[in-house]
């Protein structure tokens, strides 16, 4: 089961806000499905050839990868540059960790996290 969406409103409120003033985290910057409002979401991105890999602790219908496969596309800010991501679809374990490093730490096995978002990095924007 991944992490209660209780701590997910939580995090969007308290967590969230202040990671993003502090500017050292990866960001997805998506839209809502149906407002079209921008949101911009702190979370730790994995750089794999061609693209990028999400580890969603919340889930797969957790808002931000709702949002990102809807819209076919999402842009990460990292490392002070903007990227566009596309094609995002979301992957089992055993393929996403075949794209990682060995040595890669996993999420904790309680978890149980069976999807990761994984997309193909465009150029920057």
């Amino acid at each position: 089961m991944p992490m209660p969406r209780w701590w997910a409103r939580m995090n969007k409120w308290s967590f969230n806000p202040s990671e993003l003033k502090k500017g050292k985290r990866p960001v997805i910057i998506h839209r809502g499905r149906t407002s079209g409002r921008e949101y911009q979401t702190p979370l730790d991105a994995h750089a794999v050839a061609g693209g990028y890999l999400f580890l969603p602790l919340y889930g797969a219908n957790s808002d931000w990868v709702r949002n990102t496969l809807a819209a076919g596309a999402a842009r990460l800010r990292i490392d002070g540059a903007e990227l566009l991501l596309t094609a995002p679809r979301l992957i089992d374990e055993d393929e996403a960790f075949a794209l990682l490093p060995d040595g890669t730490p996993r999420p904790p096995a309680w978890l149980r996290l069976e999807q990761y978002l994984l997309t193909d990095c465009d150029a920057r924007t």
